[in-house]
């Protein structure tokens, strides 16, 4: 059963081959005896699954269950959890129980999903290799000494070694596309304010996007249509109708006209990733589509971009964990400064002070028009260069990282190194933009992931074409061995 994708699982309950407290325990048993490996979880709540999947049979008895009632899944841990510990993977968060949930993880309860846990992560979704949490590395399932990419690393480990058959996650410069095309999945970043991000603990507010990590866009769109809506309670939130993305998969593609970026196509990207990526854009040819040239001539300038706005941002959202209110409090402070300096400095760890000087710095007298103000020019740059672009093509496609999944400390003493596993993925997030990564071939025996980009709230015509693309393919089948 654990080999299941959500889809299968929500069919065979509705056909009675077995009921959500047996698929239930079947994968907490499975997270019990392999999680080790990869260190996936922070938190299993065994308990409240197990109750959640009897309350879900007894619903489905009822006739009234929908496509998610009684399928396990898990959450990624940057959201809160009512009576659920909720760390966002930072010793400063290490003792933090929510008092109410975030509105996705409402969602899915009232969707009558099973939720098994909480995910591990980057140290307050600042990563991209899944090294910087305070509960340790998390292991790439593929191979166990290569990251899984990040800051969503739990959530695709677990999703690639059958722990669980689907995850949520955040997207904040690529959170979710790099570690689902590390670890052979399908992410999905949807448009900014498709979403609610209330209750999701945040990171840089302009740029954070909860989303899914899959392995198959069937699964993505089932997921999608629970959190996706207007909510009162986030003032980012766009009251979009919200169509139910299931309907329009097996639409035919033929006619799509898709853009391919001549600045995505760099002379650091192999020849193997590119070819795996050119091979999928063939497939995409034979299924009808059309190839199209395009240039989005400021993507060079979205590193530089995001690494003033994200880290201003950050500066700003961790202010509040002071040792004050909630979380991790020094011992024995001897007055409010040495609270409140110990506090934060033991609390966070190295990537999150980084930033969070980074962005004060940016913000400080002097520097905010220099930096901060500068960088928000450009995005707009950037999000004008897409907004070309969709006058001439439906989608734009490419790689989502320059390399596979690499071995874990190889870039941690290197931080520029380390960000620039990001240079496909950052632009979207600075442009709001919706985006996906399915796999699309193996370099070195690795996964590597195509990158499909939509216009604002077209989750529709991604998910239609990612899972046009997996009807022909076998890439999203492929998984780690011994798994």
């Amino acid at each position: 059963m654990h080999n299941k994708t959500m889809a299968e699982i929500s069919r065979d309950l509705a056909a009675g081959a077995y009921s959500s407290v047996e698929i239930t325990n079947e994968l907490l048993n499975r997270v019990q005896q392999r999680d080790a490996q990869y260190n996936s979880f922070i938190t299993v709540t065994a308990e409240q699954a197990l109750a959640q999947a009897k309350a879900a049979d007894t619903r489905r008895a009822a006739g009234n269950a929908s496509d998610l009632t009684g399928v396990p899944f898990a959450h990624k841990d940057i959201f809160c959890t009512n009576g659920v510990l909720t760390t966002c993977g930072s010793k400063m968060l290490s003792n933090f129980v929510a008092p109410y949930d975030a509105t996705i993880v409402d969602n899915f309860n009232q969707a009558g999903a099973v939720s098994l846990g909480k995910l591990n992560m980057d140290e307050f979704a600042m990563g991209s290799s899944n090294e910087s949490s305070f509960y340790g590395a998390v292991a790439n399932p593929w191979d166990k000494d290569r990251v899984p990419g990040g800051s969503s690393g739990g959530s695709a480990a677990a999703v690639a070694a059958r722990l669980v058959p689907g995850a949520t996650a955040s997207d904040t410069g690529g959170s979710i596309r790099q570690p689902a095309a590390f670890c052979g999945l399908t992410g999905l970043k949807p448009t900014y304010g498709r979403v609610s991000r209330w209750g999701m603990i945040a990171y840089a507010s302009s740029l954070d996007q909860a989303g899914t990590i899959t392995r198959t866009a069937e699964d993505a769109a089932l997921m999608l249509n629970v959190m996706a809506g207007f909510d009162a309670k986030d003032s980012t939130c766009m009251n979009h109708e919200v169509p139910d993305y299931r309907n329009t998969l097996n639409n035919s593609i033929a006619g799509l006209t898709i853009g391919l970026p001549e600045e995505y196509f760099r002379s650091d990207l192999s020849a193997d990733m590119q070819q795996a990526v050119r091979n999928a854009i063939a497939e995409y040819e034979k299924l009808g589509a059309k190839v199209k040239p395009i240039s989005l001539p400021n993507t060079h300038l979205a590193i530089p971009a995001y690494y003033i706005i994200a880290p201003a941002e950050c500066s700003a959202n961790l202010s509040r964990m002071d040792g004050v209110r909630f979380g991790y409090r020094c011992d024995n402070p001897q007055d409010i400064n040495d609270l409140y300096k110990r506090s934060r400095g033991e609390g966070f760890g190295p990537e999150v002070k980084r930033r969070i000087m980074i962005g004060a710095y940016a913000l400080s007298a002097g520097f905010y028009d220099a930096y901060y103000k500068k960088a928000q020019q450009v995005r707009r740059l950037i999000k004008n260069d897409f907004a070309e672009a969709f006058k001439e093509v439906d989608l734009i496609a490419g790689p989502v990282t320059p390399t596979p999944a690499f071995k874990r400390g190889e870039k941690t003493t290197d931080p520029v190194a380390m960000y620039l596993e990001d240079i496909f993925t950052i632009a979207l997030n600075l442009a709001g933009l919706p985006g996906m990564s399915v796999p699309c071939g193996m370099v070195n025996n690795l996964p590597v992931g195509l990158q499909l980009i939509g216009n604002y709230f077209d989750e529709a015509r991604l998910l239609n074409a990612a899972h046009q693309f997996q009807q022909v393919t076998d890439w999203h089948q492929q998984k780690p061995a011994g798994v």
